[in-house]
């Protein structure tokens, strides 16, 4: 019976994998994004993109979303999000950095800029610290924080608030920010190249786990609905899942993963603010 758990447990573990975004996301998704947003920044064509489902964001919609550009040990070029929480640090999907298959060897904080290749405040960092129980196959604890030379506020670039507490947020309707894809058959050059928002309902952790199984869908991890189709997508890691406005933005998750099949109604899943706003505090 115990070696038949044992079995079960892997089997889920390998259909999560299959199924969702962080582990060798890298390789699957983040390597092709850079490419596609590169091009499609070099051909000046920046009326808005990626989130499934969502609408064009102003820079000052979202003064604390930071792009990530990142080169990898390989030498190559891959993208993710982040969110700015001082003037020194901001915060990422641990994958971003290790995705279980590929490693990080620099980041390019990208602030203030509508587009990730060109504009803006730009950062360069060696210095991301991991949550040191990131599990890459369960995708838990996909948290890091990252240490940038320090940056002025001004109107487009500000810091956000950190969760706290023992809010669960099940039915609150948050915003999730990002530069990644807009469609599950995006797959040329896209026809712009800024930063999207869009609206998501949380759901309860029982329901995404009918998604992506218990292996993945822990205490940690908070979820929206994908009601609709729409949610976060490939590029979008690492990028916030925040409340309220202007001084009172409060981030309350950190994209994680999500489905392959952006568009099927799938929850979004992220990495619960709350449950690690003591750790991210000790690094700030």
């Amino acid at each position: 019976m115990k070696l038949l758990a044992l079995f079960a447990g892997l089997l889920a573990v390998a259909y999560a994998n299959e199924l969702t975004t962080a582990f060798n996301y890298h390789e699957n998704i983040g390597i092709h994004e850079a490419r596609r947003i590169q091009l499609a920044e070099s051909a000046l064509d920046f009326d808005g993109s990626r989130i499934v489902g969502g609408s064009q964001a102003n820079l000052a919609n979202h003064p604390h979303l930071g792009g990530l550009v990142i080169t990898l040990t390989t030498g190559g070029t891959s993208v993710c999000g982040s969110s700015l929480l001082s003037n020194t640090r901001a915060v990422t999907a641990a994958h971003c950095w290790n995705d279980g298959r590929h490693q990080a060897r620099q980041f390019v904080v990208v602030l203030g800029s509508l587009t990730l290749f060109s504009g803006g405040t730009r950062i360069t960092t060696t210095n991301v610290q991991m949550h040191q129980n990131w599990n890459p196959r369960t995708i838990t604890n996909d948290v890091a924080v990252i240490v940038i030379n320090w940056v002025g506020f001004s109107t487009n670039i500000q810091a956000i608030n950190l969760a706290s507490g023992s809010n669960d947020y099940v039915g609150t309707w948050a915003t999730a920010a990002g530069y990644g894809l807009t469609s599950d058959s995006q797959t040329g050059v896209p026809s712009n190249t800024s930063r999207r928002q869009v609206n998501l309902r949380v759901i309860t952790n029982a329901e995404c786990r009918n998604a992506y199984g218990s292996a993945s869908v822990i205490a940690s991890t908070i979820c929206t609905s994908g009601a609709g189709g729409v949610g976060t997508c490939g590029g979008d890691s690492g990028g916030p899942l925040h409340i309220g406005s202007g001084s009172g933005r409060t981030l309350i998750g950190i994209t994680s993963f999500g489905s392959v099949r952006c568009q099927a109604g799938h929850p979004s899943a992220f990495a619960r603010v709350t449950s690690f706003n003591s750790w991210i505090r000790a690094r700030l």
